[in-house]
């Protein structure tokens, strides 16, 4: 291995889907994908077959996706010796600076690498500290026998965590909760703010905020209740009885019967790859004052997005939510309801100047650390450091 100070680095990117479909992991993973590559580093996407393992692995994606969504990363674990073997000859082809692997810890699974190269790895999180903390407890157990996996999973995140160079979760909250279990360096395990995945719609001219004018709520997600639509709906509710004409958008998914549709607008689902969708995925949040998810998230890129066009979010302070009290947003206590929302976005109805200053904090808080591009920048200089110190450290 040879330093990296003045060449591009060469990178294999491993995941366990595709990174070129924009429609898995919401985005994320063609989004790290594109960032290293705007670095000018020489990205090679390495495949996902299962080598002998292929037909299962085909077999399972076949599967309902309630059923191959959890078993595809727990076969792959179980598989890991292997599948490692094909992930080994690929990388055995090239000579790569960096093996970065996206959101698939259990890729790296007994992996053994052909040659000496810096490991990396970034996901918003992991089975264990998933499982274990409020967010995941909050959603329960899909199939209670898969618990019995618990400890065969645990011993896989130690082993592969703490044989990587580097470690880049995209909250706090993941780089304290994986530290802490697993004993990691802190300055091999840290964080970095992932980014908002649509282009930068540039500076933001948020709508004026007042008791004359009606209030423009944002709810976004597939899911009503997991996106914490019910709460959403109830702090509407609560503010039109106090007087103020409060409005509800929800784009992703189509909220129950029995929530009014007096002030709704609804847009079941909108392609952001097609610009007439993407036109009025973008006047939602431009017209909007407030994005409103009281939803319990590992991260959350629509936070990210709401921060791009300078849009205030209000959400519970759980896991690792990209909002920041005072700067683009508000956590409120996990427990506050909608009388609590509502009391909150009353206060700004009633201040427009703090609304204003909070619409223009969470536009720079976007063009500080929300974007792919902050994160390409910071990652690739974390992983050349990482290929120059190995390099250091090598016996001559």
């Amino acid at each position: 291995m040879t330093g990296a100070d003045d060449r591009e680095l060469k990178i294999a990117y491993l995941s366990d889907f595709d990174p070129s479909d924009p429609t898995l992991y919401s985005g994320g993973n063609t989004a790290m994908l594109r960032a290293l590559q705007a670095e000018g580093n020489a990205v090679t996407v390495l495949g996902q077959s299962w080598g002998l393992a292929e037909p299962l692995r085909r077999a399972v994606l076949a599967a309902p996706e309630a059923l191959s969504i959890r078993a595809r990363w727990r076969l792959h674990l179980a598989l890991a010796r292997v599948i490692a073997r094909g992930v080994r000859a690929e990388l055995a082809q090239g000579r790569y600076d960096v093996l970065f692997c996206a959101y698939s810890f259990h890729a790296l699974s007994r992996l053994s690498l052909p040659y000496p190269m810096v490991t990396a790895y970034s996901s918003d999180a992991t089975p264990t500290i998933y499982r274990t903390s409020r967010v995941g407890q909050s959603f329960g157990s899909w199939f209670a026998p898969s618990r019995l996996l618990d400890p065969m999973i645990e011993r896989a995140e130690a082993r592969v965590f703490a044989g990587l160079d580097l470690a880049l979760w995209p909250s706090d909250w993941l780089r304290d909760a994986v530290n802490a279990r697993y004993g990691l360096d802190p300055a091999r395990s840290r964080s970095l703010p992932w980014g908002a995945n649509i282009d930068d719609p540039g500076a933001a001219s948020p709508p004026p905020i007042g008791a004359d004018r009606p209030v423009q709520i944002l709810l976004v997600g597939r899911d009503w209740t997991a996106k914490g639509g019910w709460i959403t709906a109830e702090t509407v509710a609560r503010l039109r009885a106090q007087g103020i004409d409060a409005r509800l958008t929800v784009i992703g998914c189509t909220p129950p019967g029995e929530i009014s549709r007096e002030g709704l607008r609804v847009h079941p689902h909108l392609d952001k790859s097609d610009p007439a969708q993407m036109a009025v995925f973008e006047a939602a949040f431009r017209r909007a004052h407030f994005l409103l998810m009281p939803s319990f998230e590992s991260y959350g890129f629509a936070f990210c997005e709401a921060s791009a066009y300078g849009l205030p979010s209000l959400c519970l302070d759980t896991g690792g939510v990209p909002v920041w009290n005072g700067e683009n947003g508000h956590r409120l206590p996990v427990g506050a309801g909608a009388g609590d929302f509502a009391d909150l976005v009353a206060r700004y109805v009633n201040d427009p100047a703090a609304h204003a200053a909070l619409c223009r904090d969470a536009r720079q808080v976007y063009e500080d650390r929300l974007n792919w591009t902050a994160w390409g920048r910071a990652a690739s200089g974390a992983m050349r450091a990482a290929v120059n110190d190995r390099c250091r450290a090598e016996p001559r």
